[in-house]
Formats: structure tokens, C-alpha cells, sequence
């Protein structure tokens, strides 16, 4: 499926990021999106999403807290999506190091045998690397974050790291 994107300058994006219950690109075990329009914050969407597999090593657990206490009774990843593309039919994505994204969305939809819309991805990181290389001490969300001026609170849940990313996004790309 061939899908044409509006969207051509960065004033328009959705921010996302993914935390995992484990190593598996596949575990996604929350999702959050921060849409924005003409370099405002319009929309926003969390969810806490059943991973697969659906476990979690105590290193990711350490790293955001969550078990599968938490996650056992919450939505499996279509669902999740149904509600999620049609806030970003037409924008690209962007996320604090595209690789790791990128790859887990690929994953889940392969892993469920959705088909992929190849969604234009950018990626804040390899931007402040760029842009930034000789100023800050390194290239971490919460660095980046606070020099374009915005106080990452909860890092490490999906909704707060996107919205770092989009505010990072409007000042950079």
C-alpha cells in the first residue's frame, strides 16, 4: 500500500516513543504519541499495551517500573494502533533515537502481520548529534531536553519522553 504523506516541512509531526518489557523489539509494553500542528502541542495518547512476549527482565523493570502486573489485562498492540493511526494518517513520526522505535514498531506489526505504512521517520538524536556536538556533554533525552529548554519530569514513561521528543523536535528539525 502506497500512502502519500501531506506533510512536507517539520511544523507538523507526532512525536513518539515505546518502552519494552524486555530485550524483544516485539515487547512493547507502552506506547505514547504527542501530535503536533504548526509547532504547537495539539493531542496526545498514552497506553499501557500486552507485550509479547510478556514478560519483563529486571533491568527494563528498573528502567521504568513496570511489571506484568501491570500490563497483563491491558490491550494487545492492534488494538492500541486502531485508536493510534488515525491521529497520524498523514505526519511523520519522529523520536528520540529512531533506531530503537523504528525497529520496535516494525517488529510489533510484523509479529501480528499488520501491514507496515512505512511512516517517514525522523530522529531527534542523530539531529542534536549533528546540530549540537560541541556543546552539549551528551546526546541522553533528558540532556537534550534541557537545552532547547524543556524539563523532562518522568523519564522513562512513553507519554513524557514523547512530549520531551516533540519539544525537542519543534526547536531542532
Amino acid at each position: 500500500m502506497i500512502i502519500a504523506y501531506i506533510c512536507t516541512r517539520m511544523d507538523n509531526f507526532a512525536a513518539i516513543d515505546f518502552e519494552t518489557a524486555n530485550a524483544s523489539r516485539t515487547s512493547v509494553c507502552s506506547v505514547g504519541i504527542v501530535i503536533v500542528e504548526n509547532k504547537r502541542i495539539v493531542d496526545n495518547y498514552y497506553s499501557l499495551v500486552r507485550p509479547i512476549p510478556n514478560y519483563y527482565t529486571q533491568w527494563t523493570t528498573d528502567v521504568h517500573g513496570m511489571t506484568c502486573s501491570d500490563t497483563n489485562s491491558a490491550p494487545p498492540f492492534p488494538e492500541v494502533w486502531a485508536e493510534i493511526a488515525p491521529k497520524i494518517k498523514y505526519i511523520p513520526l519522529v523520536a528520540h533515537n529512531k533506531s530503537f522505535d523504528e525497529s520496535c514498531l516494525k517488529a510489533v506489526f510484523q509479529i501480528y502481520r499488520m501491514e507496515y505504512p512505512d511512516y517517514p521517520f525522523y530522529c531527534t538524536l542523530m539531529k542534536a548529534r549533528r546540530m549540537l556536538k560541541d556543546i552539549l556533554p551528551d546526546f541522553q533525552l533528558q540532556t537534550v531536553a534541557a537545552y532547547c529548554g524543556y524539563e523532562l519530569q518522568q523519564h522513562h514513561h512513553a507519554l513524557a519522553d514523547a512530549e520531551a521528543c516533540a519539544h525537542i523536535a519543534m526547536k531542532i528539525l
